[in-house]
């Protein structure tokens, strides 16, 4: 009688089930972020040790909430998983875990940018349940060496401004990223006061909902509307250039929405302002102004 023996799983496929097992599509990650005990006054409560009192602990360490991180992590910790098969003959996930510091180092000697090394270790703690700080130190990611978005490469020359101009205006008008301009519809367009405003509540990040306020010009913002109110119910993008620098137009309409709420700085009080650090270390704020761009972009966060 024969023994049948199940057929050993490849690295590439282990490292496919854990984050497969991980994926909230859809779920709050704000909802998940940890919570804590507070007075009638909303004041955060602490124990007999001074530390705060957690209701519940934060569980997005073991969640990944949208498609592209999904994706984005699948594709780094495949590269690494192939690494460890070629260079320590490792056959399981567990054996790959002593080597993370070493291909981290390997990155940056390659001389790989900040920010893919960044994405790689991330990518790692989401694999192996920890924090990146369990790992060597990486490269700080510093804002001078970000290339797409602010110079023309070499993508740019299959993509024409002239023949997507009606694209460019929508999104440097509303911010969206390019999974919420896929699923926009007619039917999310809102007015109030004679204002129009978009509800964003379909592909976005962290599964956050948001009322984004439509910013241009009038003759822009009524292009905008008019190609709402065209499509009805029906998808407002059946196809969108792969090719468009989506993120340099969601960087306009911030710098729209800072400068439509922005107050003279001469008349703030120091916590009104927000002063940057690093390498924009000296440049100054509006506060208020910063968190109503931030919140119309669908961050949390100033």
């Amino acid at each position: 009688m024969s023994r049948h023996r199940e057929k050993r799983k490849t690295l590439v496929d282990q490292v496919k089930q854990v984050l497969d097992s991980k994926l909230a599509i859809g779920q709050s990650k704000k909802a998940d972020k940890t919570i804590y005990y507070r007075d009638d006054d909303g004041k955060i409560l602490y124990d007999e040790a001074g530390e705060k009192m957690v209701l519940q602990p934060d569980l997005t360490k073991e969640k990944i909430y949208s498609w592209s991180t999904y994706k984005a992590y699948l594709k780094h910790n495949c590269y690494f998983v192939k690494w460890c098969k070629d260079e320590h003959e490792c056959r399981k996930l567990s054996d790959c875990r002593q080597y993370v510091d070493e291909y981290l180092k390997k990155l940056i000697d390659d001389g790989k940018s900040a920010y893919t090394i960044k994405l790689s270790a991330q990518s790692l703690a989401k694999l192996y349940n920890c924090s990146v700080k369990d790992f060597i130190e990486t490269p700080a990611r510093k804002r001078k060496d970000i290339v797409r978005s602010r110079d023309v490469v070499k993508y740019d020359k299959h993509f024409s401004e002239k023949n997507n101009a009606k694209l460019i205006n929508f999104c440097r008008c509303t911010g969206l990223r390019r999974a919420e301009l896929k699923a926009l519809r007619g039917t999310d367009l809102l007015e109030k006061d004679g204002k129009f405003y978009l509800h964003i509540h379909s592909a976005t990040k962290g599964g956050r909902e948001r009322i984004s306020p439509i910013i241009g010009s009038d003759e822009e913002i009524k292009a905008v509307v008019n190609r709402m109110r065209e499509v009805g119910s029906g998808k407002v993008f059946s196809k969108i250039h792969k090719a468009a620098d989506i993120h340099s137009y969601r960087s306009d309409y911030c710098t729209k929405v800072y400068k439509l709420y922005a107050r003279d700085l001469n008349f703030l009080s120091y916590k009104e302002k927000y002063y940057c650090k690093k390498d924009l270390a000296g440049t100054c704020y509006d506060r208020e102004a910063m968190r109503k761009a931030s919140e119309s972009l669908g961050h949390s966060r100033v």
